[in-house]
């Protein structure tokens, strides 16, 4: 709970900052965030949106500075009950630079969620990366292991994208974005 009430203050004080400027260098979409050299706390809150993780249910939680292809980064690990979360966010701007996660497969059911189409899947995607378009999404249904699931990939901003949908829940249990330049 203190990192939650710290992580809004934070992010609260930068839109404060930002008020009084006639260009705004505050902005967070759930995607991507644009802020002059964030912090560790920031970062870790970017990650827990972008996953859709509480941050009640995050713990084992390590955020430390690292480089990515030259790109200073805060690289973010942390745990739930339902899976691993593994992100890298550029220092200077808040970008996702990559991210990396899985959820146990066998917390999907527990987990809840309605039955989707192969149409629906490909709006989940968007919901994670808004600016694509639907033709952008490569997306394909697998039955190989004997519980359905829809991998795709999309390729878009400098960007790779692979994740794997459960049709009976709508969840995206496997995913991963990864800068390409």
């Amino acid at each position: 709970m203190k990192w939650f009430i710290i992580g809004v203050t934070v992010l609260l004080s930068l839109n404060v900052i930002g008020c009084g400027q006639s260009e705004s260098r505050s902005s967070f979409d759930g995607v991507n965030a644009e802020f002059s050299d964030i912090d560790d706390k920031t970062t870790f809150m970017i990650a827990l949106d972008d996953a859709d993780v509480p941050y009640d249910d995050a713990y084992n939680i390590k955020v430390e500075q690292d480089g990515d292809n030259g790109i200073p980064v805060y690289d973010i690990e942390f745990e739930t009950n339902y899976g691993d979360y593994d992100y890298e966010i550029a220092i200077e701007n808040g970008a996702i630079v990559k991210a990396d996660y899985e959820v146990d497969e066998q917390w999907l059911d527990r987990l809840g969620g309605n039955p989707v189409s192969v149409e629906e899947a490909k709006n989940i995607v968007l919901e994670k990366v808004p600016q694509a378009s639907l033709d952008d999404i490569d997306i394909r249904r697998e039955n190989a292991d004997g519980r359905g699931r829809y991998e795709g990939r999309l390729f878009f901003n400098d960007m790779k994208y692979e994740f794997e949908i459960d049709p009976a829940t709508g969840i995206i249990f496997d995913w991963n974005a990864d800068l390409r330049r």
